[in-house]
């Protein structure tokens, strides 16, 4: 039997289906508003929604992505919104959803906590940021969640693994897909693309085939060994 292509939904500011990095290999996609509100269109007019992109799709070029728009003209959004957007992502069959984003903010732990449920319950895997510079990051350091760190020696090809307080946390580069002609320094780069980075590998070790996040981290950690 053969399986069908992963599915990965980017949840950020859109993306632009005409970049060379990205050459109309979008699925599919919707942009939500403020108030949770499905909109038609989902282009970028910020960038980061598609160098995102680009970095999974480098590592997952099989891989079929979707846009969720969140961001509009700046990289925020409301709670409502974000929830809206993970929830479209679980509602249409995602595999995995990708989070270059998150809140420190502790009053959004419930919301986040819940809608991390429903995607476990539907089997979608949700990557995101566990912490930066001592900041703990929702939903990133929720249980359930496939948990990132940025690692700044590692390169882009690879990632770690690390056992923090009986947690496996990963560890990627911050450097989103090279820009032909402008030094890695001056283009985009942080813990976001640490997260990319690694829902690009994410996203290549299910097409193997690990249904559930357990199977999926020892999937991973074997790879890494």
């Amino acid at each position: 039997m053969t399986r069908r292509p992963v599915r990965v939904a980017i949840v950020d500011s859109g993306v632009h289906i005409e970049h060379p990095h990205i050459e109309g290999h979008i699925a599919g996609g919707v942009a939500i508003d403020d108030h949770g509100r499905e909109q038609a269109g989902y282009i970028d007019r910020l960038g980061h929604g598609t160098a995102v992109a680009a970095a999974i799709r480098e590592k997952a070029p099989d891989a079929q992505l979707y846009a969720v728009k969140v961001f509009d003209r700046t990289l925020s959004t409301t709670m409502t919104g974000l929830v809206a957007g993970i929830d479209w992502a679980i509602r249409s069959g995602i595999d995995v959803v990708n989070l270059s984003l998150g809140t420190s903010r502790a009053e959004h732990e419930a919301a986040l906590s819940a809608v991390v449920a429903r995607a476990r319950a539907a089997g979608t895997i949700i990557v995101a940021a566990r912490s930066d510079g001592g900041v703990r990051w929702l939903p990133g350091s929720l249980p359930g969640v496939l948990p990132v760190e940025l690692d700044p020696k590692c390169p882009r090809d690879r990632f770690v693994a690390i056992d923090i307080d009986g947690v496996v946390v990963f560890r990627a580069s911050g450097f989103p897909r090279p820009i032909e002609g402008m030094p890695p320094e001056r283009n985009l780069n942080g813990i976001s693309f640490a997260v990319a980075n690694m829902t690009g590998f994410v996203a290549r070790a299910l097409e193997s085939a690990p249904a559930t996040l357990g199977e999926l981290v020892r999937t991973l950690l074997a790879a890494c060994a």
